[in-house]
């Protein structure tokens, strides 16, 4: 059976935009700053993008493509419209993690006409395979948003899970390969939740 979408260029570009309008229903476990509810994945990927934007100058490579950048990481959670968002610290849910989202870029990306699926998908990849100077910094800003907010909601979301300041380290601790300079900042701001008593040490 042809699963191929079928319509004009333009009717499957209309297509994608409302799918993956889907993305505001997909919500993560980061609070808002104002902690009245948890964020969503499209809100979770503006803010990256304005991360992306306003952090480029401590990346740890010079003269990084931004713009390749800002792609990526308004693309890279669009598959959790399908694969759900996996918490950083569910071990179980990470077993499963890059089958379910292998799966859901196949289905997604391939709503669009072929050149603009494989551009996106190319992105994509390439976010995932963090082997690019831009996708390590992608990598790594997706990784710091959600610690600024549980920094400064004091650490409501590590809290209600169960996650220790050696959990945090350890988990983000890629954040030094794009961005080292914002990772030792953001070490001494988790050594001073952990003395404040909004995060265990271990």
């Amino acid at each position: 059976m042809n699963t191929e979408p079928s319509g004009s260029r333009l009717e499957r570009q209309i297509e994608f935009i409302l799918e993956i309008d889907k993305l505001k229903q997909v919500f993560r476990q980061t609070y808002l700053l104002d902690r009245s509810r948890k964020e969503n994945d499209a809100e979770h990927s503006w803010h990256l993008a304005m991360l992306a934007i306003l952090f480029a100058e401590y990346a740890t490579e010079p003269d990084i493509d931004v713009q390749r950048v800002v792609k990526m990481v308004l693309i890279h959670d669009l598959v959790e419209i399908d694969a759900g968002d996996t918490f950083r610290y569910d071990e179980e849910g990470a077993k499963t993690k890059q089958k379910r989202e292998l799966a859901a870029a196949d289905r997604i990306f391939n709503i669009l006409p072929p050149d603009q699926a494989a551009e996106i998908r190319a992105l994509w990849d390439e976010f995932e395979a963090m082997d690019t100077p831009e996708s390590r910094y992608a990598a790594a800003i997706d990784r710091l948003q959600p610690l600024l907010h549980n920094l400064s909601t004091e650490g409501i979301t590590w809290r209600e899970q169960g996650v220790t300041a050696d959990m945090v380290l350890d988990k983000n601790s890629l954040v030094a390969a794009g961005t080292p300079q914002l990772w030792e900042y953001v070490k001494t701001l988790i050594h001073e939740a952990v003395e404040k008593g909004h995060l265990k040490a271990r």
